[in-house]
């Protein structure tokens, strides 16, 4: 027999627990299901690095953050922007700052303090080890350590999450099941992750080093930032502010010496003495530090000379295999389309059935914008739960 729950949601990141929170504050009664053994892995992950909420910005230029899916989750950012992430934190009792780029983290700077508050908060019926396996008529069906279980919801919403770090919970599984019952979903890709480069043996001296003072190749413009290099490739928030356009094809093209321009490069460049070598030169005139002279000569040789080699540094294209394998990747784009939910993301093919966070098919760069977007769509799913079958 299933047992009749009022109002249901599925994983407990944080959008999900935003939709409970909302199912909560208007009068339902919420069960939390949960596959981990606790609640919030993937939140505590960000939380190591220092659990960046959102960015400091106006609203609009966040908004034009999220790309191609702007104008669906516009509506709701207004409603879960920037300034309502950092007065929602503050409300848990989690006082928050801005840093030097924009990026807003709670003074803690890691995320258990705010997940055990804002659970309590909440005062849903949490049930970990809990894994959803499928719908069975009317009857949502969970493999837990007790064996099948079964609840039959009035309202369900699921923040099931995306496809990486299926170890944190995310894995995608959840398509397997939605697929089959009419659902849209755009296939899975990598969003924020690194790429694969193959290196020559003289680059594994640099492995490990950040290069920084870097700008990176975005469209018509560039972006600030910085990378890593490793044995498998090339990392970091530069690359992961590309990592979108390079993944669907665009080059992978660095600007060594941002600071510079062209011209000033190339009038350093020809005032190179007779006796000094390039390499000299290039570490007395351009200051460029050992890691950018591995790069440039990786991706460079033979190096040109004058206005070429200005052109070079300024523009210096990384040769690569892809991105890494999606398990690594920060967040994933694909997921459940937006023709397959309404306005309020209830899927149209399963009435009473809400969809929010990572699992809905948008992609934002890294910098606050991913929590940002999962509280947003999050209270915007559970509000509208809330609202069904009254």
């Amino acid at each position: 027999m299933a047992e009749t729950v009022d109002a249901l949601v599925i994983g407990s990141g944080p959008a999900g627990l935003m939709a409970a929170e909302a199912l909560g504050r208007a009068g339902r009664s919420v069960v939390i299901a949960e596959a981990k053994p606790s609640v919030g892995r993937k939140f505590l992950m960000a939380g190591k690095s220092g659990l960046n909420l959102t960015k400091d910005e106006p609203l609009e230029a966040c908004i034009s953050a999220y790309g191609a899916a702007q104008a669906w989750l516009a509506p709701m950012l207004a409603e879960m922007g920037p300034d309502a992430v950092k007065a929602w934190a503050e409300d848990l009792g989690q006082p928050v700052f801005t840093g030097s780029s924009g990026r807003v983290f709670p003074t803690a700077m890691k995320a258990s303090p705010l997940l055990r508050t804002w659970v309590r908060r909440v005062g849903a019926a949490v049930r970990t080890g809990w894994r959803w396996v499928g719908i069975d008529g009317a009857t949502w069906v969970f493999a837990t350590d007790q064996g099948a279980a079964r609840l039959a919801p009035r309202v369900v919403v699921l923040a099931l999450g995306g496809s990486s770090w299926a170890r944190l919970g995310s894995d995608g599984s959840w398509a397997g099941h939605l697929a089959p019952l009419g659902v849209e979903i755009a296939p899975f890709r990598p969003a924020n992750m690194g790429f694969c480069v193959d290196w020559s043996a003289h680059m594994a001296a640099h492995f490990g080093k950040p290069v920084k003072g870097l700008a990176f190749g975005l469209g018509a413009g560039w972006v600030r930032g910085e990378c890593v290099i490793s044995a498998r490739g090339i990392e970091g928030g530069g690359i992961y502010a590309v990592s979108a356009s390079v993944r669907d094809g665009a080059a992978l093209v660095v600007d060594l010496l941002p600071d510079l321009t062209l011209a000033e490069v190339a009038a350093r460049l020809a005032k190179r003495p007779a006796k000094r070598t390039l390499a000299q030169h290039l570490e007395k005139a351009l200051k460029l530090d050992p890691v950018k002279r591995a790069l440039l000569q990786e991706f460079g040789r033979p190096l040109p000379e004058g206005l070429d080699l200005a052109r070079l540094i300024k523009g210096l294209t990384i040769s690569h295999r892809g991105p890494r394998p999606m398990d690594e990747a920060i967040s994933t784009a694909g997921g459940v389309s937006r023709a397959a939910v309404d306005d309020g993301l209830m899927l149209r093919a399963l009435p009473g059935v809400f969809v929010a966070g990572e699992m809905l098919d948008w992609e934002a760069p890294t910098g606050g914008y991913l929590i940002t977007g999962c509280l947003a769509t999050g209270l915007w799913a559970g509000r509208h739960a809330a609202d069904w079958g009254r």
